[in-house]
């Protein structure tokens, strides 16, 4: 078996046994060409573990950042572990070899009141009245670009309730809270909804053609939203989840309830925002404490 088609295999099997979605696809698809550019005319099996670690010493030559490389070891440690049980592959060359360090990057969110001008502009017409009400959900239950994108119309009941159940990455649904304002903005967005859906589309946000309304173009609308608000910041919609996630923390304190909300599997992953939280007291105490401020 060739190394393409050992890797295609792979990717076949993560498709339509783990139903993994198109983003992680695309992103295994890109570590794994690197794989075997680098591998060159070597046969997978017959990589060694010193072979791998000459891979990362290349990749961070070439200026790829440490996270970067951890996500290709990942890809590649999982691609070998599946030929073992699938393909009578005998060693995983990747075991136990690490990426270099790189600096942890903080999630970018915006503050309460840049939140707020984002959300407090008034619709100008029936594609902004359903921009407040997609921006509405992304801030007001942390929702990611693809749970947003996948809501069909009939949530709508639930969401009144003040609720919505999502489905998550590998297909894993949750249910999240609906504030007030988002619970508006639905409303009014479904009021002048039928004028640009297509008849019978399911599609609870939609496009200027009527069919389901695509991830890149609530990117961009979202951007040139934030552009025309003034906020000096490119908004993209994990940007609001971020927000979601820091607002929550800064006034809850429940890390375990924000974790649920965003539908993590590990606390680790949500603990990121207590880091934002800290940034957020530290900016208060420099501002206001009598020690915190420099002499001149």
């Amino acid at each position: 078996m060739s190394n393409q088609a050992a890797i295609d295999a792979w990717l076949d099997a993560l498709t339509h046994q783990r139903r993994a979605s198109p983003h992680t696809l695309l992103a295994y698809r890109a570590d794994l060409a690197r794989l075997i550019t680098l591998a060159a005319d070597r046969p997978l099996e017959t990589l060694t573990p010193h072979d791998i670690r000459a891979m990362v010493r290349a990749l961070h030559g070439a200026g790829l950042g440490g996270r970067s490389i951890a996500r290709a070891l990942s890809a590649w440690r999982s691609l070998y572990k599946w030929l073992a049980r699938h393909r009578g592959f005998t060693h995983n060359p990747c075991q136990g070899v690490r990426a270099p360090r790189s600096p942890k990057a903080l999630p970018d969110a915006l503050s309460p009141d840049q939140a707020a001008a984002l959300l407090n502009a008034a619709p100008e017409d029936t594609a902004a009245l359903r921009d407040r009400a997609m921006f509405e959900l992304l801030y007001s239950s942390g929702l990611r670009l693809s749970e947003l994108s996948g809501l069909n119309v009939d949530c709508a009941v639930e969401v009144a309730s003040g609720e919505v159940t999502v489905t998550g990455k590998r297909n894993k649904t949750r249910r999240v809270p609906v504030g007030t304002p988002a619970r508006k903005a639905l409303a009014d967005w479904l009021a002048v909804r039928d004028e640009m859906a297509a008849p019978g589309e399911r599609a609870l946000f939609v496009g200027a053609r009527g069919a389901r309304i695509s991830n890149r173009v609530i990117e961009s609308r979202l951007a040139r939203w934030a552009q025309l608000q003034g906020l000096g910041v490119h908004v993209h919609p994990h940007m609001l989840r971020h927000s979601f996630a820091s607002h929550l923390l800064q006034s809850s304190g429940d890390l375990r309830a924000v974790q649920e909300m965003l539908g993590h599997e590990s606390i680790r992953t949500t603990q990121i925002y207590t880091h934002l939280d800290f940034q957020h007291l530290a900016r208060a105490y420099d501002a206001a404490h009598p020690r915190a401020k420099k002499k001149d």
